[in-house]
């Protein structure tokens, strides 16, 4: 290695990017490519530190594997950046194995780490903590353990386990301030205030109440019979029934929970359900057809029953009757939540966090890009989509995956 490689490798690791571009920025050899791609992603320019990052990787030799195993890890990291989801994970997987067999175990770990966080991107949560659980046991350098922390910590949180969440974001913080690199000592503040925001709304008869993801941890472990608009479906007690596939039989939950200790009659679960303003006896006959349903799906926990203008919930052991909202309504409130994160993401991301199809996703971006809710940057296959941070709440429950399905 020779000095102005060293120097600019030296500056990186200092965090100065400009510093580093300084001496290697008229050079096209290899190891000169890899640090300018480092130093532009640093700076924020991704696509640029991309082709870098693969031009080094490609004109390393054969004999080479660890530097081309170290550029694939970056060229991840910078496709993670950009919110590029839809490559195959198996060139990160074999640039791990390959820096393990090379006793380059830092970077091993960095890529079981980048592993990780691109499951959490993509609600993954189960294969996210199995990924996770292959960096437990290992003494991480400060600012991989800061990271580290910080995706346990966004695990946690989105399988609603607050005090797993609030002790990993203190060792989050120890290891950021140990590492002195500021933007991850912010990140942790940012993951400490997101606790303290309203998270979800509790709609019961008493009125409407802002609840803090702690609350809706104790909220959903009670014994209240609560319809849950966030995971889409209906729990009580240990049982719990998935409506997320069938939106007919949500919308009649939800509308008798709301209306709860009270009926619901007959022309607005019409409207709720089947979305017209005009019934007819076949509306009336499909209403009918569909209470049976979820007449049978809420059987262990509560019954439906027929009242003079339409129908009303009665809870078993006279358990209170809850409805549990996201922050924001609207059919469209995940996908804003995953745009909110402040990132540029495509089409195709969005469709594989979602588990949508990609029509679908340039479908609801067309209405929310007309109530100007986003914006759209670039043009074709480069064309990116941005919203502004949705202030005084957090959005963790809007997530794909926010909550485990039991």
């Amino acid at each position: 290695m020779d000095s102005l490689i060293a120097a600019s490798a030296r500056a990186l690791a200092a965090g100065d990017a400009l510093g580093a571009l300084k001496r290697v920025a008229l050079r096209d050899d290899p190891p000169a490519l890899a640090l300018r791609g480092i130093a532009m992603a640093q700076l924020g320019e991704h696509p640029r530190a991309r082709e870098l990052l693969r031009r080094a990787a490609s004109g390393f030799g054969a004999h080479e594997e660890l530097a081309r195993a170290r550029c694939v890890v970056a060229e991840a990291e910078v496709a993670l950046a950009m919110r590029d989801l839809g490559g195959s994970p198996r060139a990160l997987t074999a640039a791990a194995a390959t820096l393990e067999a090379r006793d380059d175990l830092a970077n091993a770990l960095q890529a079981r780490l980048i592993a990780a966080r691109r499951l959490l991107l993509l609600g993954r949560l189960d294969e996210a903590a199995a990924a996770l659980s292959l960096l437990d046991g290992h003494s991480l350098p400060p600012l991989l353990s800061a990271v580290a922390e910080l995706a346990s910590a966004e695990l946690a949180l989105r399988s609603l386990r607050t005090a797993a969440a609030r002790a990993a974001l203190d060792r989050a913080h120890d290891a950021a301030w140990r590492a002195r690199v500021p933007a991850l000592l912010a990140e942790v503040a940012e993951a400490r205030a997101a606790l303290e925001r309203p998270a979800a709304r509790r709609i019961a008869a008493g009125g409407e109440q802002a609840l803090r993801l702690d609350e809706v941890e104790a909220l959903l472990a009670s014994d209240a019979l609560v319809v849950d608009a966030c995971r889409r479906g209906v729990g009580g007690g240990d049982t719990w029934r998935s409506l997320a596939r069938r939106p007919v039989l949500f919308s009649l939950a939800r509308a008798l929970a709301a209306a709860w200790p009270g009926d619901v009659d007959r022309d607005t679960l019409i409207a709720d359900a089947f979305r017209t303003r005009d019934p007819d006896e076949t509306h009336r006959a499909r209403l009918r057809v569909e209470i049976g349903r979820l007449r049978a799906l809420v059987k262990p926990m509560a019954r439906i029953e027929a009242t003079p203008q339409g129908f009303i919930l009665q809870p078993l052991d006279a358990r209170p009757v809850v409805v549990l909202a996201p922050p924001i309504d609207g059919e469209q409130a995940s996908l804003v939540a995953l745009l909110s994160d402040g990132a540029a993401w495509s089409t195709s991301a969005l469709a594989l966090a979602l588990g949508a199809s990609q029509r679908t996703v340039q479908r609801a971006l067309a209405e929310l890009e007309a109530e100007r809710r986003v914006r759209a940057i670039g043009q074709a296959r480069a064309r990116r989509w941005l919203a502004p941070p949705l202030a005084g709440f957090t959005t963790i429950l809007l997530l794909p995956a926010a909550l485990p399905i039991e």
